[in-house]
């Protein structure tokens, strides 16, 4: 291996092999049911981002440039390819899981998707009400002819190609129309239990409606065909930095293009006829390789609502109640908590309400003077944006660094910014050119002095959250994420000066504890690594475990190959894409890729170096990847206290390579295989992990 040469497999591919692993969840018989449609739906939703983003940036290089080498070795024309060539795979087996494996088994449980063809006479007539009373009003039909050209339909959008026999009131030619349906209703309509035999639960789908009745949009005239189609577009967001002089604007007069960039992808109906679909090609100006044929909706993100619209408990997960930790339980201050000891949250098997609560003491707690936060992703509705909000009203010092390039919450950031500024919190935006990506959240508090010469004088004294995972309540039912609630003097001071740099200006502060993006975080990572090849060098133990979402960064895989060379012993749990070759003799042979796919998704970020037995533990929200070590504002907080390192090692790492069930292991092509073990006996991990925090809240 030379400095000029680094191994690495392709993102992209790495991207659908993730979808693929979580496909599988969908094709698990052993996944309740209507949780296999919800993992259908997420690779769906997976798979419209990738085209969005990491899809549309492809198909620009290969205008650009198709004979570019890429860093693992292939132009942009063969990975354009094979990329295009897995993503079809994908597709085909999505909808063909869908009609031959869970329609079957829904049907079996007595949950339909009733299409046209099956409906009662009784059920026709209360979706043609529902169709004039509901669609009509919402719906404008556009005939192609000279004076109508081919509209420019909205990103993933739910439309329909109608073919046409006739002469209109005009005279006119009837041809062809495109009629897009309504954003604002839903994709899925319950059958009302009146028109369901008993014990039925049924749904139609918006586009049975328009399959049944699009007729009746053009009197008179002879409906030959109709055929939904859906069109994905370049969504990523352009705001050149150097023209810029207001953030916030800028953002606002990109986001009213995003629906409309170029076009990437075409799904459409497979009954379609070959000269329509051409037309639908040309209008696009896309090729056979990003046209998607399926046999089923367009949309299979739409299904996802569909699961929480059945009261069927035993076709889901067993409802999981957060636990509260029993240092909370007793009602007192949580800064009286805090001040006794760190605390560790583990989400979503621990509750979420200790920040919240946290937050909303502050609000209201009269020798509180300020707090700081970051918000990258929040939600429509939160809870922790209504307590900041409350706090500026109690007249409270409040800032709040919204990252306005949250990618696709973008419109919501904006809206809270505004919603803030409004009660008097100061905003600001961060950095350009560097997202805030960091969770971090600092009170200060005024408070009396108990002890020493001091004693009966006031004291300033800052309480601090750390988080990997974003201040999202929703979300932490949902993500495996940890947060760290502390008074320690040395972190809360780290943090401090963060916040002093993204809201105001000056030359970088050296930190005393914290790991900082763009700064300092891949010098720290690879001097960690070069650590432990220096003690596997003098024959001591070395071993590094690292969990995170993604494995990209060049410089930091280089390291990683080096320490295998020496011997050091590495295990790396990569929920997603991993550009690093595992297994390679001579290269990478210790180093062990693993993913664990299961009910929760797994996002905390741990950091882990034997460090000659002292076993140094960073957490972080930061994933080994350029963007977050270069173009990012993120932090790397170590985990000290005894107890709650044991903690991380237990729940965030040893669990889960203990897993037999979830897990998946990659091969050095950068292809999975389900963990194959002896043992006899079942082990997975998240369900081990809620067991052991259950037992631990009833002791």
């Amino acid at each position: 291996m030379t400095n000029n040469f680094i191994p690495l497999l392709n993102r992209e591919l790495g991207q659908l092999e993730f979808n693929s692993r979580v496909l599988a969840q969908a094709e698990d018989p052993n996944t309740p049911l209507l949780e296999r449609l919800k993992f259908l739906s997420i690779v769906s939703s997976n798979m419209d981002e990738f085209f969005e983003i990491r899809m549309s940036g492809l198909k620009e290089q290969l205008i650009d440039n198709p004979n570019k080498i890429q860093a693992d070795g292939l132009t942009v024309a063969e990975s354009y390819k094979l990329i295009t060539e897995q993503a079809h795979i994908l597709v085909q087996r999505k909808y063909a899981l869908l009609k031959e494996n869970i329609s079957p088994a829904l049907n079996r449980e007595r949950i339909f998707f009733k299409f046209p063809s099956t409906w009662t006479p009784q059920q026709f007539q209360w979706a043609k009400n529902f169709f004039h009373r509901e669609l009509v009003p919402l719906i404008t039909p556009i005939a192609l002819d000279p004076t109508h050209p081919f509209p420019r339909v909205i990103n993933k959008s739910l439309n329909f190609l109608i073919s046409l026999e006739g002469k209109d009131s005009f005279g006119r030619n009837a041809d062809l129309a495109v009629v897009q349906a309504p954003r604002s209703l839903p994709r899925l309509v319950q059958l009302p239990n009146h028109l369901e035999s008993k014990g039925e639960t049924s749904f139609i789908l918006l586009s049975s409606f328009m399959q049944a009745f699009v007729h009746e949009l053009f009197p008179g005239i002879k409906l030959t065909g109709c055929y939904q189609f859906r069109i994905t577009r370049n969504s990523d967001l352009f705001v050149s930095e150097d023209d810029i002089t207001d953030l916030r604007s800028a953002l606002e007069g990109e986001l009213t293009t995003r629906h409309f960039g170029d076009a990437v992808r075409l799904e459409v109906n497979d009954k379609i006829p070959l000269k329509l679909l051409d037309r639908l090609k040309i209008e696009c100006q896309l090729n056979d390789a990003d046209c998607y044929l399926v046999s089923g909706p367009v949309n299979l993100v739409r299904l996802f609502q569909m699961p929480d619209l059945i009261d069927r408990p035993d076709l889901k997960y067993p409802v999981v109640t957060p636990k509260l930790p029993e240092v909370f339980s007793h009602h007192q201050s949580l800064f009286d908590v805090i001040s006794k000891n760190d605390v560790l949250l583990h989400h979503p098997y621990e509750s979420f309400s200790p920040v919240l609560n946290l937050l909303n003491e502050a609000a209201n707690d009269p020798d509180v003077l300020a707090i700081k936060q970051t918000v990258y992703r929040t939600g429509d509705e939160s809870l922790v944006m209504d307590a900041l909000m409350e706090a500026a009203r109690n007249g409270k010092e409040v800032t709040v660094v919204v990252e306005l390039l949250a990618r696709f919450d973008e419109h919501t950031n904006m809206q809270w910014a505004a919603k803030l500024e409004a009660v008097g919190a100061h905003v600001v935006y961060g950095v350009v050119g560097h997202k805030c990506h960091a969770k971090m959240l600092l009170i200060v508090r005024r408070e009396m002095i108990s002890k020493g010469r001091s004693k009966g004088k006031y004291q300033l004294k800052r309480y601090s959250h750390f988080g990997t995972g974003n201040y999202h309540p929703r979300t932490a039912k949902s993500y495996t994420d940890f947060g760290l609630l502390t008074c320690n003097p040395q972190l809360t001071s780290d943090m401090h000066y963060v916040f002093q740099q993204l809201t105001g200006t000056g030359k970088h502060i050296s930190l005393t504890k914290l790991w900082q993006s763009p700064f300092t975080m891949q010098e720290e990572i690879i001097k960690s690594i070069r650590g432990e090849i220096k003690n596997v060098k003098l024959g001591k133990r070395a071993h590094i475990i690292a969990k995170m979402n993604a494995l990209l960064e060049p410089s930091v895989i280089q390291e990683l190959y080096r320490a295998s060379q020496a011997g050091v012993k590495i295990d790396l749990i990569i929920r997603g894409v991993c550009a690093l070759m595992p297994g390679v003799k001579g290269l990478s042979e210790n180093i062990k890729v693993r993913s664990v796919i299961g009910r929760f998704l797994e996002h905390h970020r741990i950091y882990y170096f034997l460090a000659d037995g002292k076993e140094n533990i960073y957490l972080s929200s930061a994933d080994w990847m350029d963007r977050n070590l270069y173009r990012r504002v993120e932090v790397a907080f170590p985990v000290e206290d005894s107890v709650i390192k044991e903690r991380v090692i237990q729940e965030g790492l040893k669990m889960l390579l203990k897993d037999n069930q979830s897990a998946w292991v990659m091969n050095s092509e950068g292809k999975y295989r389900r963990l194959k073990t002896r043992s006899k006996t079942p082990y997975i991990a998240q369900l081990e992990i809620l067991k052991l925090i259950e037992k631990s809240s009833q002791n």
